[in-house]
Protein backbone atom coordinates (compact mmCIF):
# COMPACT_ATOMS: atom_id res chain seq x y z
CA UNK A 1 0.00 0.00 0.00
CA UNK A 2 1.59 3.51 -1.29
CA UNK A 3 0.81 6.50 0.79
CA UNK A 4 1.20 9.82 -0.30
CA UNK A 5 1.70 13.39 2.08
CA UNK A 6 0.19 16.40 0.31
CA UNK A 7 2.77 19.09 1.58
CA UNK A 8 1.71 22.48 1.45
CA UNK A 9 3.62 25.42 2.25
CA UNK A 10 3.28 25.88 5.43
CA UNK A 11 2.32 22.17 6.36
CA UNK A 12 4.37 21.00 9.58
CA UNK A 13 3.51 17.50 10.82
CA UNK A 14 4.16 15.78 7.04
CA UNK A 15 7.52 14.55 8.09
CA UNK A 16 5.82 13.31 11.46
CA UNK A 17 3.26 11.36 9.23
CA UNK A 18 6.37 10.04 6.95
CA UNK A 19 8.07 8.80 9.59
CA UNK A 20 4.96 6.20 10.75
CA UNK A 21 4.09 5.16 7.14
CA UNK A 22 7.53 4.95 6.06
CA UNK A 23 9.83 3.72 8.90
CA UNK A 24 7.11 2.21 11.33
CA UNK A 25 4.63 0.63 8.94
CA UNK A 26 7.38 0.09 6.26
CA UNK A 27 4.88 1.38 3.37
CA UNK A 28 6.18 3.16 0.16
CA UNK A 29 5.54 6.61 0.65
CA UNK A 30 5.61 9.81 -1.43
CA UNK A 31 5.68 13.24 -0.03
CA UNK A 32 3.37 15.41 -3.00
CA UNK A 33 4.07 18.67 -3.49
CA UNK A 34 1.03 20.89 -3.41
CA UNK A 35 1.57 21.77 -7.16
CA UNK A 36 1.51 18.08 -7.99
CA UNK A 37 -1.36 16.81 -9.89
CA UNK A 38 -0.83 13.13 -10.37
CA UNK A 39 -1.76 10.52 -7.40
CA UNK A 40 -2.46 7.95 -9.66
CA UNK A 41 -0.19 5.29 -7.65
CA UNK A 42 -1.10 6.17 -4.34
CA UNK A 43 -3.80 4.14 -2.39
CA UNK A 44 -4.26 6.54 0.67
CA UNK A 45 -3.77 10.36 0.71
CA UNK A 46 -2.93 12.42 3.64
CA UNK A 47 -3.04 16.07 4.22
CA UNK A 48 -1.24 16.57 7.19
CA UNK A 49 -1.85 18.91 10.28
CA UNK A 50 0.05 22.29 9.88
CA UNK A 51 -0.39 25.95 8.57
CA UNK A 52 -1.36 25.70 4.93
CA UNK A 53 -0.07 28.78 3.30
CA UNK A 54 -0.49 30.60 6.64
CA UNK A 55 -3.49 30.12 7.42
CA UNK A 56 -4.54 33.29 5.54
CA UNK A 57 -8.10 33.94 4.96
CA UNK A 58 -9.25 30.88 7.68
CA UNK A 59 -7.56 27.52 7.74
CA UNK A 60 -7.90 25.19 4.65
CA UNK A 61 -9.28 27.63 2.48
CA UNK A 62 -6.89 28.70 0.21
CA UNK A 63 -5.29 24.96 0.28
CA UNK A 64 -9.08 23.75 -1.04
CA UNK A 65 -7.89 25.49 -4.49
CA UNK A 66 -4.31 23.10 -5.06
CA UNK A 67 -3.61 21.10 -7.37
CA UNK A 68 -2.92 18.53 -5.07
CA UNK A 69 -6.25 19.10 -3.78
CA UNK A 70 -8.22 18.93 -6.92
CA UNK A 71 -6.37 15.66 -7.38
CA UNK A 72 -7.55 14.18 -4.35
CA UNK A 73 -10.70 14.88 -4.95
CA UNK A 74 -10.93 12.95 -7.86
CA UNK A 75 -9.11 10.04 -5.73
CA UNK A 76 -12.01 10.09 -3.21
CA UNK A 77 -14.74 10.34 -5.53
CA UNK A 78 -13.37 7.06 -7.13
CA UNK A 79 -13.37 5.44 -3.25
CA UNK A 80 -9.77 5.95 -2.95
CA UNK A 81 -8.97 6.60 1.14
CA UNK A 82 -8.20 9.71 2.36
CA UNK A 83 -6.99 10.81 5.65
CA UNK A 84 -7.15 14.53 6.87
CA UNK A 85 -5.07 15.70 10.16
CA UNK A 86 -5.81 18.56 12.35
CA UNK A 87 -5.17 21.33 9.18
CA UNK A 88 -5.93 18.09 7.09
CA UNK A 89 -9.37 18.44 8.40
CA UNK A 90 -10.35 21.97 7.86
CA UNK A 91 -8.86 21.41 4.39
CA UNK A 92 -11.22 18.39 4.16
CA UNK A 93 -13.87 20.46 4.97
CA UNK A 94 -12.97 23.79 3.07
CA UNK A 95 -13.62 21.18 0.24
CA UNK A 96 -16.41 19.65 0.67
CA UNK A 97 -15.29 16.29 1.45
CA UNK A 98 -16.40 16.10 4.53
CA UNK A 99 -19.75 18.52 6.20
CA UNK A 100 -19.31 21.00 8.69
CA UNK A 101 -16.87 23.47 9.47
CA UNK A 102 -13.80 23.62 11.49
CA UNK A 103 -13.83 27.13 13.91
CA UNK A 104 -12.25 28.89 16.71
CA UNK A 105 -11.75 27.15 19.54
CA UNK A 106 -14.94 28.30 22.60
CA UNK A 107 -12.22 29.71 24.54
CA UNK A 108 -10.50 31.38 21.77
CA UNK A 109 -6.88 30.06 22.73
CA UNK A 110 -4.67 27.37 20.76
CA UNK A 111 -4.46 24.18 22.52
CA UNK A 112 -1.78 21.66 22.63
CA UNK A 113 -2.05 19.02 25.02
CA UNK A 114 -2.99 14.82 25.34
CA UNK A 115 -6.51 13.96 25.76
CA UNK A 116 -8.71 11.12 25.79
CA UNK A 117 -10.94 10.29 22.89
CA UNK A 118 -13.59 7.94 22.77
CA UNK A 119 -13.59 5.20 19.98
CA UNK A 120 -17.67 5.58 18.39
CA UNK A 121 -17.60 3.35 15.79
CA UNK A 122 -15.35 0.00 14.79
CA UNK A 123 -16.86 -0.72 11.67
CA UNK A 124 -14.40 1.11 9.42
CA UNK A 125 -11.25 0.17 8.18
CA UNK A 126 -9.85 3.55 10.63
CA UNK A 127 -10.94 2.02 13.62
CA UNK A 128 -11.49 -1.79 13.28
CA UNK A 129 -8.36 -2.29 15.75
CA UNK A 130 -10.07 -0.68 18.12
CA UNK A 131 -13.04 -1.83 20.62
CA UNK A 132 -15.95 0.28 20.72
CA UNK A 133 -16.23 2.82 23.32
CA UNK A 134 -12.64 2.76 23.83
CA UNK A 135 -10.89 5.66 25.61
CA UNK A 136 -7.52 6.84 23.80
CA UNK A 137 -4.98 9.57 24.23
CA UNK A 138 -4.10 11.21 21.32
CA UNK A 139 -2.33 15.26 21.16
CA UNK A 140 -4.23 17.86 19.93
CA UNK A 141 -2.55 21.22 18.97
CA UNK A 142 -5.08 23.60 16.80
CA UNK A 143 -6.49 26.96 17.62
CA UNK A 144 -9.42 26.35 15.16
CA UNK A 145 -10.43 22.79 15.98
CA UNK A 146 -14.07 23.55 17.22
CA UNK A 147 -16.43 21.19 15.11
CA UNK A 148 -19.53 23.24 13.79
CA UNK A 149 -22.44 21.80 11.21
CA UNK A 150 -25.72 22.82 11.34
CA UNK A 151 -29.02 20.69 13.60
CA UNK A 152 -29.73 18.74 10.32
CA UNK A 153 -26.02 17.64 9.43
CA UNK A 154 -25.19 16.28 13.13
CA UNK A 155 -28.25 14.63 13.05
CA UNK A 156 -27.17 12.58 9.80
CA UNK A 157 -24.04 12.36 11.26
CA UNK A 158 -25.28 10.22 14.27
CA UNK A 159 -27.82 8.72 12.29
CA UNK A 160 -25.31 7.38 9.81
CA UNK A 161 -22.92 6.44 12.30
CA UNK A 162 -19.92 8.72 10.91
CA UNK A 163 -19.18 10.05 14.19
CA UNK A 164 -15.76 8.23 14.90
CA UNK A 165 -14.15 9.93 17.25
CA UNK A 166 -15.49 12.31 20.46
CA UNK A 167 -13.59 13.78 23.14
CA UNK A 168 -14.42 12.59 26.36
CA UNK A 169 -13.46 11.73 30.16
CA UNK A 170 -10.90 8.88 30.98
CA UNK A 171 -14.06 6.92 31.39
CA UNK A 172 -15.58 7.61 28.63
CA UNK A 173 -17.96 10.34 29.85
CA UNK A 174 -19.23 12.68 27.23
CA UNK A 175 -20.01 16.24 28.59
CA UNK A 176 -19.18 20.14 27.97
CA UNK A 177 -16.38 19.47 30.53
CA UNK A 178 -13.81 16.91 29.03
CA UNK A 179 -14.77 19.05 25.59
CA UNK A 180 -11.27 20.81 24.90
CA UNK A 181 -12.54 23.50 22.19
CA UNK A 182 -16.59 23.46 22.37
CA UNK A 183 -16.97 20.78 19.35
CA UNK A 184 -20.75 20.18 19.04
CA UNK A 185 -21.52 17.14 20.36
CA UNK A 186 -17.71 16.50 21.43
CA UNK A 187 -16.78 15.48 18.21
CA UNK A 188 -13.36 15.46 17.31
CA UNK A 189 -13.34 13.04 14.31
CA UNK A 190 -16.17 12.59 11.21
CA UNK A 191 -15.81 10.25 7.72
CA UNK A 192 -18.45 10.49 4.82
CA UNK A 193 -20.91 8.27 4.01
CA UNK A 194 -18.96 6.00 1.93
CA UNK A 195 -16.35 5.65 4.92
CA UNK A 196 -13.08 6.37 2.91
CA UNK A 197 -12.60 9.49 4.31
CA UNK A 198 -11.48 10.48 7.60
CA UNK A 199 -10.64 13.54 8.96
CA UNK A 200 -9.97 13.96 12.70
CA UNK A 201 -8.63 16.89 14.90
CA UNK A 202 -6.35 14.93 17.19
CA UNK A 203 -2.75 13.79 15.54
CA UNK A 204 -2.69 10.36 15.42
CA UNK A 205 1.01 10.09 13.70
CA UNK A 206 2.15 11.79 17.40
CA UNK A 207 1.11 8.61 19.36
CA UNK A 208 2.41 6.24 17.19
CA UNK A 209 6.32 5.55 18.18
CA UNK A 210 6.99 3.24 21.30
CA UNK A 211 9.90 6.36 22.19
CA UNK A 212 7.40 8.43 23.05
CA UNK A 213 5.29 6.04 25.02
CA UNK A 214 1.88 6.55 23.29
CA UNK A 215 0.55 3.41 20.81
CA UNK A 216 -2.83 4.63 20.37
CA UNK A 217 -2.17 6.68 17.46
CA UNK A 218 -0.67 3.68 15.14
CA UNK A 219 -3.47 1.31 15.96
CA UNK A 220 -5.61 3.53 13.27
CA UNK A 221 -2.72 3.09 10.93
CA UNK A 222 -2.24 -0.54 11.50
CA UNK A 223 -6.17 -1.30 11.48
CA UNK A 224 -6.14 0.44 7.61
CA UNK A 225 -3.50 -1.12 6.36
CA UNK A 226 -4.55 -4.97 7.16
CA UNK A 227 -8.15 -4.08 5.80
CA UNK A 228 -6.57 -2.91 2.82
CA UNK A 229 -3.75 -6.16 2.60
CA UNK A 230 -7.28 -8.02 3.52
CA UNK A 231 -9.30 -6.94 0.53
CA UNK A 232 -6.68 -7.64 -2.13
CA UNK A 233 -6.07 -11.06 -0.90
Amino acid sequence: MKFGIIVFPGSNCDRDVAYVTREILQQPTRMVWHQDSDLSDIDVVVIPGGFSYGDYLRCGAIARFSSAMKATIDHANRGGKVLGICNGFQILTEAGLLPGALVRNRDLHFICDRVPIKVEQTHLPWTQKYRQGQVITLPIAHGEGCYYADAQTLSELEANRQILFRYSSPEGVIDDINNPNGSLNNIAGICNQAGNILGLMPHPERASDPVLGDLDGVILFQGLLEATVAAIA
